[in-house]
């Protein structure tokens, strides 16, 4: 699915990161916000999200699934996203809802399968 979006070009301020195990669903993710100007990163588990948001500090949203294997699920990489760099914008998705207590301050949940406009409106909107 290709998302068309009004921006013009993405900025350093307009980086991505995107954590999904599911290889196939990860590169769906990251081309559906590439299309729409943003400039992503990609992790396949938690480690390696806070590995690069270590050394990447232009990432201003995260976008990452909930249920992940690894040290971390989505839940626990948002809660040490917010402690870490609260100015960091976090949007977890999954097949499954969870409770809104769950979620860390500020964050967004959109369930699977997440429509492609929606996130790329999301992520606009945390970034703007």
């Amino acid at each position: 699915m290709t998302v068309k979006s009004p921006r013009q070009s993405s900025g350093p301020n307009d980086v991505v990161l995107v954590v999904e195990d599911e290889p196939f669903v990860r590169l769906m993710g990251v081309d559906l916000l590439k299309d729409a100007g943003f400039d992503v990163l990609q992790a396949c588990n938690a480690d390696e999200a806070l590995r690069l948001l270590e050394t990447h500090p232009e990432v201003r949203v995260v976008f990452s699934d909930v249920e992940m294997p690894g040290s971390l699920d989505g839940l626990g990489l948002a809660q040490c996203i917010c402690q870490r760099w609260p100015e960091i914008g976090i949007v977890l998705t999954s097949g499954h809802r969870i409770r809104i207590d769950m979620m860390p301050r500020d964050g967004t949940f959109l369930i699977k399968p997440y429509d492609g406009t929606v996130l790329v409106r999301t992520i606009e909107e945390i970034i703007h």
